[in-house]
């Protein structure tokens, strides 16, 4: 087959043999976090969402909740997994859509469920836009001793950019509330912020708004885009718009770590010899796992942002076990190091620390995910950035 004239889902990782790498040796990774999407509609109308406003349309078609019967066969599941592969404990992450349109009572018999229905400690954290974050859903998490990460872009105008309501308003204003409430009474329970990069927005600015309630950690995302769909302001040249954003932020951090950005950390972690935790940097194979409201299993969601289907597996909850995810090309193809490295990554000196970057980012229509990553620019640019002002303290050590 011509790769060049490939279809969506035929292009690279479809052609790569599973089997033949069974027989050189390599063993999968068991799958220790899954996303559940327990409702799939929302209360906001973020304009960079790639559930929503990017490639994949299917979530129309998906239950608006997960039913207890779906979250049975979950558990069970999950469950399975854990027995074969002997694993000591599992992440689970309640998502969307917005998790909190679930309701209370949902939410905690799901919660029952997985923990009465999985042998090992199962770590529950839900992801929410904060709008619906009340005191009872506080008590709530408080009791069951569910983690909660919240996203927010900064300050009033950057989080004002794309993080509205369907009439345009703002949620600045709502989650800000919510945030305070959590920090006030329930600050155990905070996992962390999450921000979207738009290079309008002020960095420092941008990192001092988030600072304000005091997050444990904060995960700087890319906007999503590909090869095919370029992100905004991502030229197709070799400036670093991305990377001089950030490493405006790491400079102020690096000499004053106020919390914790999880991806500088990572990266001087890989730097010093380190494995990563993220799926956004460096080699470690991935072990993450979307089970859909209707119970279909599906690769991460992030890949709704390559084309329609990108995710689709044809595997469900109530038939297969998940070990046959992990058979799959799509599943091997983030598990397998540098076999999965373009030959332009290959020969870049720093591939081990930036591992071509988000696997989404990769895609280029007619040939896959074999490729750079759209922010290869920029990774190259902060990675090297990170690496000298290590090298300068370690030499001032010496």
């Amino acid at each position: 087959m011509d790769l060049a004239a490939s279809p969506p889902g035929a292009e690279w990782p479809a052609t790569l043999d599973v089997a033949g790498l069974h027989d050189e040796g390599w063993r999968p990774t068991p799958f220790q976090t899954f996303v559940l999407k327990i409702h799939s509609r929302c209360d906001l109308a973020c304009r960079y969402c790639y559930m929503y406003e990017l490639k994949d349309s299917r979530w129309v078609d998906q239950p608006r909740s997960m039913s207890t019967a779906v979250a049975r066969w979950t558990a069970g599941r999950i469950g399975e997994h854990v027995r074969a592969h002997r694993l000591s404990s599992v992440e689970v992450v309640f998502h969307g859509g917005e998790p909190l349109l679930a309701g209370s009572e949902r939410i905690r018999a799901l919660v029952e469920i997985l923990r009465t229905g999985v042998d090992c400690p199962v770590r529950i954290t839900i992801q929410t836009n904060g709008l619906r974050l009340s005191d009872e859903y506080l008590a709530l998490f408080d009791e069951l001793n569910v983690r909660i990460g919240v996203s927010l872009d900064g300050d009033a105008t950057a989080t004002g950019r794309h993080r509205l309501f369907r009439n345009g308003e703002s949620s600045h204003g709502r989650v800000v509330e919510s945030l305070r409430r959590l920090t006030a009474d329930h600050s155990r329970l905070f996992a962390g912020l999450l921000c979207t990069i738009d290079l309008r927005n002020d960095p420092l600015s941008t990192y001092e708004a988030l600072l304000e309630f005091e997050p444990p950690s904060i995960d700087f995302l890319l906007p999503h885009g590909t090869w095919s769909d370029p992100p905004p302001g991502r030229p197709p040249d070799a400036s670093t718009p991305y990377a001089d954003w950030l490493i405006e932020i790491f400079d102020h951090w690096y000499r004053r770590p106020r919390t914790s950005i999880r991806l500088f950390a990572e990266i001087m972690h890989l730097l010093l010899g380190g494995a990563s935790g993220l799926e956004s940097i460096g080699l470690s194979p991935v072990g993450v796992l979307v089970i859909e409201t209707d119970g279909s299993i599906e690769q991460s969601d992030y890949l709704k942002a390559a084309y329609d289907g990108a995710t689709v597996t044809g595997l469900h909850v109530r038939t297969d076990p998940l070990d046959r995810a992990l058979a799959l090309p799509g599943f091997a193809a983030r598990q397998i190091g540098l076999t999965a490295m373009s030959a332009e990554c290959l020969a870049c000196p720093v591939v081990e620390v930036c591992g071509a970057g988000l696997y989404a980012h990769r895609y280029r229509a007619g040939n896959g995910f074999k490729n750079p990553s759209v922010y290869c620019t920029d990774l190259r640019a902060l990675i090297d950035h990170i690496r000298r002002t290590m090298e300068r303290d370690l030499e001032a050590w010496r």
